[in-house]
């Protein structure tokens, strides 16, 4: 899924008129200095990552001077939350808060389901999942129908909200619904939803992310890459995306899994997974011998052979990779031939740019396996590299198969050294 940090999604609450707070984005600690300024009050500064429990994390600070903001600022910028590197914080109003609520939409995909499920609960706030079933107001709703105004005033006014705030809060949840329906969300939440002491009511929070086969929909988005990505893409992950983006036939799920950087400190392969999970136990067995992957790759669902050579063209272009590792852990009912004559085209323009003795190593099985088991080898065969290339004997064999690999990878650094 397509994920949007809060300040992004408060901004398509602020276009719905869902009352949000004053606040400002800041990507240094002077400009949430400046903020503060601006505001004119006490401010919280929250850090902007694609994750929740960041206040457990410490990524949410408050703070009543511009001084104090600039000094927490300054913390929370690059701090890690759950892996993700803080990069921007949100400088927003404190709000003197009477009571928390928690109101969101998913999707849910069970057959007697398939469609939005709307939830409300007058407990929300950080912990949030350990609410009890009984205080958490559910209901489908019926994409024919729609959903009314009465639907969430029916909702809201279950849970014993009752007075000005019912309202309120019933409109809210409304227009939430509204906007999942519009951008074609999987999820859309808002928690806490608060209630202060001068009666308003408004979205604290938002988490927020669009169904990646909607994305096409909403340009407007600026969405590079259209599955679910956490990170800035690079220009390698934009490189892959665009062989995905070209073609729909089979799968070519390409993405960089560690920075240039990382990978000239050594021990790193180019990989080339074949099936989601097969992929992953050739991913594990190289981890297993002491082994990292520069990429992550996966082309499997009886993809082109046009776009397993762009798939292996990519893998072999990063620098400082010290093999190559086409790991097809699965009797695949595709036909393989096309794995064979997308990676034989590819290696034979790539491996003569890499010093003599590349290590490579290829597991290919499945259906039409002969022949490309026979395009691989006579392909392959006058090529300065040291090439070992296996069929289904080994397929159930990953330890074997990672062991391999690293010992072509130690002999690779024994030929450098010397």
């Amino acid at each position: 899924m397509a994920k949007f940090l809060e300040y992004q999604g408060k901004e398509f609450f602020k276009q719905s008129k869902i009352p949000i707070p004053e606040g400002i984005v800041a990507n240094t600690p002077e400009e949430a200095k400046a903020a503060v300024l601006k505001l004119a009050r006490p401010v919280v500064v929250k850090a902007q990552v694609f994750a929740g429990g960041r206040g457990k994390a410490g990524g949410v600070k408050f703070a009543e001077t511009p001084e104090q903001a600039g000094i927490l600022a300054r913390e929370i910028l690059g701090m890690n939350i759950k892996g993700l590197k803080v990069k921007q914080v949100l400088v927003e109003e404190q709000l003197d808060i009477v009571q928390e609520f928690y109101a969101g939409i998913i999707i849910n995909s069970a057959q007697d389901v398939r469609g939005p499920v709307l939830m409300f609960s007058p407990e929300g706030g950080m912990d949030i999942e350990s609410v009890s079933q009984d205080k958490i107001a559910i209901m489908n709703v019926d994409v024919i129908k729609g959903l009314m105004p009465y639907d969430t005033l029916n909702l809201v006014a279950s849970m014993g909200i009752t007075g000005k705030p019912l309202r309120q809060i019933a409109d809210i949840v409304f227009k939430l619904f509204k906007i999942f329906q519009k951008m074609d969300c999987r999820s859309l939440e808002i928690n806490p939803l608060v209630l202060t002491t001068d009666g308003r009511v408004l979205a604290a929070d938002c988490r927020m992310a669009v169904d990646d086969q909607a994305l096409f929909r909403h340009p407007e988005l600026g969405i590079k890459i259209g599955r679910e990505f956490l990170k800035e893409p690079t220009e390698f992950d934009l490189i892959g995306w665009s062989f995905e983006a070209s073609d729909f036939r089979g799968t070519s799920y390409v993405a960089e899994m560690a920075t240039p950087e990382e990978v000239a400190q050594g021990g790193y392969v180019g990989y080339h997974g074949i099936g989601g999970g097969a992929a992953m136990i050739g991913m594990d067995a190289l981890n297993r011998v002491g082994l990292k992957i520069a990429d992550y790759a996966d082309t499997s669902g009886n993809p082109t052979a046009s776009k397993v050579y762009r798939t292996t063209k990519l893998i072999m272009s990063q620098p400082g990779i010290e093999a190559y590792f086409l790991a097809g852990f699965m009797m695949a009912n595709q036909e393989q031939w096309h794995h064979a004559h997308g990676v034989v085209k590819a290696l034979r323009e790539e491996l003569p740019k890499k010093p003599a003795g590349f290590p490579v190593v290829l597991l290919l099985c499945g259906n039409k396996e002969k022949e490309s088991q026979e395009i691989l080898k006579e392909g392959l065969a006058d090529l300065d590299a040291r090439i070992e290339i296996y069929d289904r004997e080994y397929v159930y064999d990953a330890t074997f198969i990672a062991g391999r690999v690293k010992a072509l990878v130690d002999e690779y650094h024994e030929k450098s050294v010397s």
